[in-house]
């Protein structure tokens, strides 16, 4: 997956006249390394190799990256927004409670979205989405 997505994105870049600056290659080797990431997590990874890389850095390279539809984000609530690899695909389970965040694949959402696209001429794009609720730690302590 990580050759693919290193050769997508220079292949990308390329095709809109852009190149493979060390940045953006940073940028892309934290998200690989943690699958998804605030922008903070991903200044933070990168500075421990590249010190000098500022967060405005990391924060006009996603914007770009997520522009050219290589990388996606997702609202997990309140703050920063999460950012992935486009193809790491899933629905996002965040507890309003603690904050834990679980992942379930985008097929669970298959039912809705048929209904939505059916109803409503709608068509869902699951992997872009996050649901709030209660985990089930959260379930059992209340009362």
């Amino acid at each position: 997956m990580e050759k693919s997505a290193r050769a997508e994105l220079k292949e990308t870049l390329h095709e809109r006249g852009m190149r493979m600056t060390p940045q953006r290659q940073l940028v892309l080797d934290a998200l690989l390394d943690l699958g998804h990431a605030t922008p903070e997590q991903i200044c933070a990874h990168v500075q421990r190799t590249t010190p000098t890389v500022n967060i405005t850095t990391i924060y006009r390279t996603l914007e770009l990256l997520d522009d050219l539809g290589l990388v996606r984000h997702t609202h997990l609530g309140h703050g920063a927004p999460t950012y992935s690899i486009e193809s790491h695909r899933h629905v996002h389970l965040v507890c309003h409670r603690c904050g834990r965040v679980d992942e379930v694949p985008c097929e669970l959402m298959a039912d809705l979205a048929g209904t939505l696209r059916e109803r409503n001429g709608f068509q869902l794009d699951a992997s872009h989405l996050a649901l709030s609720g209660l985990c089930r730690d959260c379930l059992k302590e209340r009362p």
